[in-house]
Order: structure tokens, then sequence, then C-alpha cells
């Protein structure tokens, strides 16, 4: 493939991150649009019919499970083993607020929380919701240019449509104020809505990132398309 030594050792993390996002995205498409789950077309119906102490379903358990390895998994390799970047740190916080958000939902073992955490492990915003653009080498995933993926400019759009704008408009929405309306003494509410406003907070954050890369090519101060958050980029002007 006539790879560059540093972007060779890039490439098992690349090449795990495309496995899981695609298979992990690909699941979740499955639940929302091939079930009898009308989350994605009515994200407050997660909070109908509540009670204390419902079932985790099978197949939701399932994104669960998935969604928690992952995280726990991603905590170690982004501190040990994958290549450090100016992000980094805010990305371990993601990884751990993300784990806390979905492990912590499935703990409680009650609807009103699901709502908050399902919505992580299931609904594809938080983590996945533009992991088709990633799979295609796109800006995506739960940061911009996870691995070494270049980014195409027309995929970069994807991101705000899926992150800025899906995300709190199906998810935020409907735990911040649906919610409420649903069942009005609703537990941990301050608790799971904290942890997805944190995550919101860091998405505008990665997006600042694509306008950065954005204005960067339009002014022509890169002469190939690079990911703005390396180091070793700086080192080799």
């Amino acid at each position: 493939c006539n790879l560059q030594p540093k972007d060779a050792a890039k490439m098992p993390e690349s090449a795990w991150k495309l496995l899981f996002y695609s298979l992990s995205w690909s699941y979740g498409a499955y639940l929302l649009f091939c079930t009898d789950y009308p989350f994605f077309h009515d994200p407050p119906s997660v909070f109908y019919d509540w009670k204390q102490g419902m079932e985790v379903p099978t197949d939701i358990a399932i994104a669960y499970l998935l969604q928690c390895s992952f995280y726990g998994h991603s905590l170690y390799a982004t501190a040990y083993m994958d290549t450090w970047r100016k992000d980094s740190v805010v990305m371990l916080l993601h990884h751990a607020v993300t784990l806390t958000l979905i492990a912590s939902s499935y703990a409680f073992r009650d609807r009103g929380a699901r709502a908050a955490g399902g919505c992580a492990a299931v609904l594809p915003f938080p983590r996945s919701r533009d992991r088709g653009a990633r799979a295609a080498g796109g800006c995506a995933g739960s940061v911009p240019f996870q691995g070494d993926a270049k980014p195409p400019l027309s995929l970069c759009p994807g991101r705000f449509w899926f992150r800025l704008y899906w995300f709190p408009l199906k998810v935020l929405y409907a735990t911040c104020h649906s919610s409420l309306q649903s069942v009005p003494n609703i537990p941990f509410y301050f608790f799971f809505n904290a942890l997805l406003l944190v995550l919101t907070l860091m998405n505008i954050y990665w997006f600042l990132y694509i306008v950065l890369f954005v204005a960067k090519v339009l002014l022509g101060q890169m002469q190939e398309v690079n990911d703005v958050r390396e180091y070793d980029l700086e080192e080799s002007r």
C-alpha cells in the first residue's frame, strides 16, 4: 500500500475502529429501523408506560454489552496504545463519560434511567451517529478523524447534521423535556442529562477542529489533507 511508517503504525488502530463502528452502526440501524422500537421517529416513546424495575430487552442488552466493552477498551487504548493527539485528554474524558452513562443506565435497571443511557447504546447519535461516514473514510465517530482517516470535505456536513442537529433534537429534547412530561418524578434526571450535555459540549469542541481543518484547506494553508490534531504535523514544518 506504500504507507509511510507513521501511517503504518496507525493502521491497526484505524482498522479496528472501522470494523467496530461498521458493525455497531449496522446493529443500531437494525434496532431502529428493522424492529418495532419507535425510538428514532418518536424518541419520547422511550418514556411511555414507564414503571420501576422494567426488564431490559435482550437485543438492547446486547447493544449495551457491545458499547460498554468498547469504551472500556478505548480508555486503555487511548492512554497507552493509540497515537497521542492534541485532543487525547478530552477523548479520555469522553470515553469515561460515555462508559459511565451507558453502564449506569443499565445497572439502575429502570426505563427512566435507561432512556438517557439507552440513547448512547442504541440510537446512532452519541457515538455511532456518523459511523457510516467513517466507514467510508469520512470525518466520523466519536471524534473527528479518529485513527488517521483523511476525510473528504463533502462528508463533514454529516457530522454537523448527526451530532449537532439530530442529537439535540432527538436525544436531548426527549431526555430533558419529554421525560418530565411522561414521568414527572423520573429518577436520576439531572445525573443522566448532565452527562449528555457534557457529550454535547465535546461534540461542539470536535466540530471546531473540523471548522479549523476546512478553513486551512480553503485558505491554502494545507498542502495535503491531514489530521489537524496531530503533533507531528507541527514538528514536520
